[in-house]
């Protein structure tokens, strides 16, 4: 029996033996081994048979008398409840957040001000417009929804990846959602924003601009959830025990570094795995290797909120890192999964109106309205108010009160008293620990009107614009096009065009010449002229920070029969010395032998593993296995992929009729040749640049006339 190496068969099998006798029809029926559990009723009756229902004779009509069969059955029909009206697909885990430096001049809260305590948390990730069934990587803002245990009770910052929102008044929340959401008489498109009603929506909406740069640009196709910031979004108040207040903007930054994907990369990745996001997740925690992030605060007093360009109120706008930089204060590790994924993630219940004693609100109108809104909508999700007792929502710390009754009270108050004030005993309010507002001074008319700070629609989105290499520039071109392409209505492409001249004016003319149109309109309407002082911010770009590094991410290492041991060797050993990870891929699951005779086990067989769901490629190959996959179309899409996705490509001189056959020529510095052992250390290091985007500007049918209009030589 040959040697393996580079052994990778995914999780341990934790198959089981049972007893088994064959029925009377040949269906099998499992008994427990000795000490095994017996399956029970939810009354906790053993059941003798779970193969056959109770009936009259072998061919006779079911018995009703069969309260096993009922009782399967009528729970059967009730597994499912209401999925979130948004962000339904989500995926969650568990971790613990960590403080390195102490708040305490701003806030009593005690989850920020005691250094070195451990907090247990649970933190969802999210889509927004898909339902639960739709795939990871639509084109979308990802919710980052953090939820901490505590000593002072629950907090839970409710985050996106993206800093700013599509409106500014809560108000306007269900005409967005029902706007982005599929059409109510056609049910169609699904987890999609390219379709008239949302766009036609956008096009009449004008403080969404700043936030469709951001849906239309790479940070709304994250390579994973491990890639991607976080942030509160709203400015949120942080309250001492003097009772003075400090304004605060919350950040999570990965210490992976961001990443995106392509969009015709995300399309192939949704067809080849759309849980991909889920399983990249999972698989890195499963690894051992936990995704960190640290968190960050910003912090300004009053006097810088007046002073400030933009309101700090406004949801749709951000305060820039240059001019009050990010201060970390801690980090936390997602390093544990769930044990059920609808026990957890599926019943878990964000609140923003979820805070603790030191953290307080703005009067942010969007913040206000989700106080509201998002515990209402738990009572219908979640069957009524007791959504607390439900373990992934119950605090971690003492919880003592006289709410009692309604639909599955797990925690009603014990003793005669259920009510206070008394003179029988129980819990008391605390003047000194429990929790004080900000004694905010508020006068004025009762008013439906937005403050005139409010509108400036169009400088930020510019200033978001202006900051992006232009590659990034380009995707976002390539965005708007693709998406209003797909309105049926004229109307609504050329109201988008006339935002764009607001914004930026080459951004327009592009997105006008991929749409074909003939003549440019007139710029839309603008409540505030467009600011062009504000500095791009370096802070605000993918591309421009990027770490170097390939830690976190997967080589796919393609082998054949005959493919050079030392060369497989080398490159499993060293991905996994620099904290990456590997998936072998052959033209067969049982995988490839190799030239010294030693087996490689195949994580995927060739078809199930296109190179869209790697990093970087390695085409380790025989000159026949070569020749071989030459002649297959799968191997040639992994080729052609990698390259026209600007990746890395390490390969073996026998993997040049690939090459030939796709039309790859010789001189591209990021297909690098692997000649023996030593090579691996140089390919791998340069695999940290992630992408070759010049292959994108040369090869792209939009990027010649796109880049013109930036005035951008390739």
């Amino acid at each position: 029996m040959p040697k393996a190496i580079g052994k990778d068969t995914g999780a341990p099998s934790n198959a089981a033996e049972f007893p088994t006798e064959i029925g009377q029809a040949g269906e099998l029926h499992q008994t427990p081994p000795d000490g095994g559990q017996v399956l029970t009723t939810q009354q906790g009756v053993p059941v003798a048979d779970d193969q056959n229902t109770l009936r009259v004779g072998p061919r006779g009509p079911a018995l009703l008398e069969d309260f096993h069969f009922r009782e399967k059955i009528f729970h059967f029909d009730h597994e499912r409840i209401p999925e979130r009206v948004v962000h339904a697909r989500g995926y969650g885990a568990h971790g613990v957040f960590t403080l390195k430096e102490s708040l305490a001049d701003v806030t009593t809260a005690r989850v920020l001000t005691e250094v070195g305590e451990e907090t247990p948390m649970f933190v969802r990730f999210s889509t927004v417009a898909g339902n639960k069934g739709s795939f990871d990587l639509a084109r979308d803002v990802r919710g980052f929804a953090a939820k901490f245990y505590t000593k002072e009770g629950n907090w839970d910052l409710v985050g996106n990846n993206i800093p700013v929102f599509f409106i500014q008044d809560a108000i306007k929340f269900p005409d967005l959602v029902h706007a982005a959401k599929p059409a109510p008489d056609r049910e169609f498109p699904q987890a999609q924003t390219a379709h008239d009603n949302f766009w036609d929506f956008i096009s009449l909406t004008p403080e969404s601009m700043h936030m469709i740069m951001w849906v239309m640009s790479d940070r709304a196709l994250p390579r994973g959830f491990r890639f991607m910031e976080g942030f509160g979004v709203h400015t949120f108040r942080l309250i001492n025990a003097e009772g003075r207040s400090t304004f605060v903007k919350f950040h999570f930054k990965p210490r992976l570094g961001l990443q995106s994907v392509m969009w015709n990369e995300a399309m192939k990745i949704n067809g080849a795995d759309p849980d991909y996001h889920r399983r990249d997740l999972w698989d890195a925690i499963d690894l051992g290797n936990p995704p960190e992030w640290d968190l960050g605060v910003q912090l300004f007093d009053d006097a810088f909120a007046e002073q400030f360009e933009f309101d700090v109120l406004d949801p749709t706008k951000i305060i820039p890192e240059e001019q009050i930089p990010v201060r970390v204060i801690g980090s936390f590790v997602l390093n544990g999964r769930v044990d059920n994924f609808f026990a957890e993630t599926e019943q878990v219940a964000f609140c923003t109106q979820n805070v603790v004693p030191g953290i307080g609100f703005s009067n942010d109108p969007l913040l206000q309205g989700r106080n509201f809104s998002y515990l209402d909508t738990q009572l219908k999700r979640l069957g009524g108010p007791n959504f607390t007792h439900i373990p992934i929502n119950a605090p971690r710390c003492p919880v003592h009160n006289f709410q009692q009754d309604g639909h599955m009270a797990m925690r009603n108050p014990s003793g005669r008293a259920n009510y206070e004030p008394n003179t029988w005993g129980g819990p008391r309010e605390s003047p000194t620990a429990g929790y004080k507002p900000f004694a905010e001074q508020v006068a004025g008319d009762k008013t439906q009107r937005r403050p005139e700070s409010f509108g400036d629609h169009y400088s930020q989105a510019r200033q978001f614009f202006i900051s992006q290499a232009p590659i990034e520039q380009k995707h976002i071109g390539d965005a708007l096009v693709f998406e209003l392409s797909k309105c049926e209505r004229a109307d609504i492409r050329q109201r988008m065009v006339a935002h764009l001249l607001n914004i930026d004016e080459a951004l327009a003319k592009a997105v006008a010449s991929g749409l074909g149109l003939k003549a440019l309109p007139q710029p839309a309407p603008a409540g505030r002229p467009t600011r062009l002082d504000l500095p791009p911010s370096d802070a605000l770009s993918i591309v421009k920070r990027i770490t170097g590094s390939f830690e976190g991410r997967k080589l796919g290492i393609l082998v054949t029969d005959g493919a050079p041991a030392a060369l497989v060797a080398a490159l499993t050993d060293q991905v996994k010395a620099m904290k990456a990870v590997y998936e072998i891929v052959a033209p067969r699951i049982a995988g490839a032998e190799l030239d010294d005779g030693t087996m490689v086990e195949a994580k995927q067989k060739i078809d199930g593993g296109p190179s869209v769901l790697y990093d970087a490629v390695a085409l380790v190959v025989s000159e026949m296995g070569a020749k071989t996959l030459a002649k297959d179309k799968t191997a040639l899409d992994f080729v052609n992929d990698a390259f026209a996705h600007g990746k890395f490509i390490g390969h073996t001189a026998a993997a040049t009729p690939l090459f030939k056959k796709v039309g790859i020529e010789q001189g591209d510095e990021a297909v690098i040749l692997l000649d023996d052992a030593e090579d691996v250390a140089e390919f791998l290091e340069a695999c940290g640049q992630l992408r070759r985007w010049d292959r994108e500007i040369k090869n792209d049918l939009d990027a010649k006339s796109f880049l013109e209009a930036q005035d951008v030589t390739a």
